[in-house]
């Protein structure tokens, strides 16, 4: 019996309003340093993508943690304007970045979020959130009025566990006192979400608001469903839970 659907968060609960490359460089603009969106776009994804996972020990103080979280983001924004362009004043240029991000106010919830999670919640179901986010995430869910919703909020740098790693999906489950068998998780990343998810045993949904119905190359781990919408997944539960209950074949 289904008990628990996980969501990721940044790219499928909600979106930058402005994106991310231009935001950097229009920031980077005010100390000095001259690149265009798509520049900063390119080097950054790059640098992301040979990033080591942004997660620590568990165990450490959440003062620690978020040192340790500012020090990694700032490694990556260095990373990113090296040989690209010169501050001049970095350091005030990352204050003014990082305060940006960790603001609610710069992200916009997806159009059918709300719904969606008040949707699952009266079908009975308990939510999470599982995410390579940092702290930040928590007053940003709390400033887009979406933290109500969820029971458990497990990001990757708490955890020491960074998805596609099952182990942050078995520190989630653990939280609802759930077996794999018994949660799904949405996400909008085929690499980290549903591989990660797979991994852990979880069935997982795809969100691809823009993409077309087509199969991943990733074979082993192709999700379960995918969604254009986030209120297909309220549709996907039901008939989920009708094909259970009476072993009828899905409508």
């Amino acid at each position: 019996m289904l008990k628990v659907v996980f969501f990721d968060a940044a790219g499928t609960l909600f979106d930058a309003r402005r994106a991310v490359g231009e935001s950097y460089a229009a920031i980077a603009r005010e100390f000095g340093a001259h690149a265009s969106g798509r520049e900063v776009s390119a080097a950054f994804r790059k640098v992301f993508a040979q990033a080591p996972p942004l997660c620590f020990n568990p165990h450490i103080s959440p003062a620690r943690l978020r040192e340790l979280e500012r020090q990694w983001w700032r490694e990556r924004v260095s990373e990113t304007f090296a040989g690209l362009a010169q501050f001049n004043n970095f350091e005030a240029y990352f204050e003014a970045l990082f305060a940006y991000f960790a603001d609610y106010r710069n992200w916009m919830v997806q159009p059918d979020a709300l719904e969606t999670l008040r949707g699952l919640r009266e079908q009975g179901l308990e939510l999470g959130v599982v995410s390579n986010f940092d702290s930040r995430l928590y007053a940003i869910l709390e400033g887009l009025g979406l933290a109500e919703y969820f029971h458990s909020m497990t990001i990757s740098s708490a955890t020491g566990a960074a998805k596609p790693d099952p182990g942050i999906f078995r520190a989630a489950l653990a939280v609802h006192q759930a077996g794999p068998d018994q949660a799904i998780h949405v996400g909008d990343s085929l690499a980290l979400d549903i591989v990660g998810a797979k991994a852990a045993g979880l069935e997982a949904i795809l969100f691809a608001p823009e993409a077309p119905h087509t199969a991943t190359r990733l074979v082993q781990y192709r999700p379960d469903f995918q969604v254009r919408a986030l209120s297909e997944v309220m549709h996907y539960v039901r008939r989920r839970d009708r094909k259970i209950r009476f072993g009828s074949p899905t409508p």
